[in-house]
């Protein structure tokens, strides 16, 4: 017999990974002892520094309800950023700052970072990236691995959703996300493998804990996974989002679409599963255009714009998101279906080179824009 699930069984949790910037001049800054004492006494252990010493990662506690997530994330990023001003400084949600030089950004010296540069070498180097993860609570393992296996074919409309990084060391790259070409240089990256049990993942995985290779499956860094701490599956596709309401959003699709798949699961149906090759051009389309060119409908065998795929999808969960109270924030992504940040930043940064500002000029507006948007919701 299928696994039953009650709502209570989708909780959320949220994390995310902001950079500092100098208030006057919107360049990256190291964040000093002072200002992660200050973060660490007031947030409770919800805050933690990353790799770079720039970089900085919140996470919430375990959310019952996207109302909850809302004021947790909000008091977090809150938190963050009157720490930070106390030191003249910034923090800014977004994936690549828009022309800083990873060259310049020393890694944190912890044993865990030193491990990492050591492992990785070079490519981890060029790690001046953000994400955001969420994770939605599947505490039976063998439901966690078949719905990883059908969630993957929205991980693309989830990406171009959020994208949030066209600009890398003070250049458009034509693409809306370019910090995946950063992160899938790494190993153990992109589009999960295809499981045919939660038995054959740990199989596979045990291959290179027992070998020493890595220690656990938090060095696993698929777009989707099984959390390495907690009964959740975990989402890491998206692009951080400047503005916390998107954040939201995106969030609430995703506790969405798991309900989903595991109400049709109770109903003995579930969603096709698609070869990674076929997923992997849409996540690829996604990347470089974000929301603006639409992704491939399989069924249809037709490329279909965004805003119609999105609405289709809030359609698709619109049960769910009623039962688990977050239709409201469904709802927003019919605005992100039209533009993303990274839409917004290089309109930012147009607007200020046809008033007459330089290239540099047009680079600093950007992130002035960016922290902006990340007080906008708080």
């Amino acid at each position: 017999m299928a696994q039953q699930f009650d709502d209570d069984h989708f909780t959320l949790g949220i994390e995310e990974e902001y950079l500092l910037v100098d208030r006057d001049t919107y360049d990256l800054s190291e964040a000093p002892s002072g200002l992660m004492e200050a973060c660490a006494a007031e947030l409770e252990g919800q805050v933690s520094p990353e790799f770079l010493k720039c970089q900085i990662e919140v996470g919430t506690g375990i959310c019952p309800t996207i109302a909850h997530a809302r004021a947790d994330l909000r008091r977090l990023r809150r938190h963050v950023a009157a720490c930070a001003d106390r030191f003249g400084l910034a923090p800014i949600a977004v994936s690549c700052h828009p022309f800083a030089d990873w060259k310049d950004q020393p890694h944190t010296d912890r044993d865990r970072y030193n491990q990492l540069a050591r492992d990785l070498g070079g490519v981890v180097q060029r790690m001046l990236i953000c994400g955001a993860h969420c994770h939605v609570g599947l505490p039976d393992d063998a439901v966690r691995i078949d719905v990883m296996r059908q969630l993957s074919y929205f991980l693309p409309h989830l990406l171009a959703l959020s994208a949030s990084s066209p600009f890398w060391q003070g250049r458009d790259t034509g693409l809306a996300s370019y910090r995946l070409t950063v992160f899938d240089n790494l190993p153990r990256t992109g589009l999960p493998p295809t499981f045919g049990s939660f038995g054959e993942y740990r199989r596979s995985v045990d291959v290179l804990i027992d070998l020493g290779l890595i220690e656990d499956t938090s060095k696993i860094w698929w777009d989707l996974r099984p959390s390495a701490r907690f009964p959740t599956l975990e989402t890491r596709i998206c692009d951080v989002s400047p503005r916390m309401e998107d954040q939201l959003a995106l969030s609430a699709m995703i506790q969405c679409l798991v309900r989903m798949l595991c109400r049709l699961r109770n109903e003995n149906q579930r969603w096709r599963v698609y070869d990674r090759f076929l997923i992997n051009e849409n996540r690829w389309r996604a990347q470089r255009y974000g929301v603006s060119e639409g992704l491939i409908d399989f069924g249809r065998s037709a490329v279909v714009p965004m805003p119609q795929l999105i609405e289709e999808l809030i359609a698709l969960t619109a049960e769910d998101a009623d039962a688990l109270g977050c239709a409201a924030e469904v709802e927003r992504l019919h605005d992100m279906a039209r533009q993303t940040s990274a839409d917004r930043q290089r309109a930012v940064y147009s607007g200020t080179r046809d008033a007459g500002g330089d290239h540099g000029a047009g680079m600093r507006s950007v992130v002035e824009h960016l922290v902006d948007e990340f007080h906008v919701d708080l």
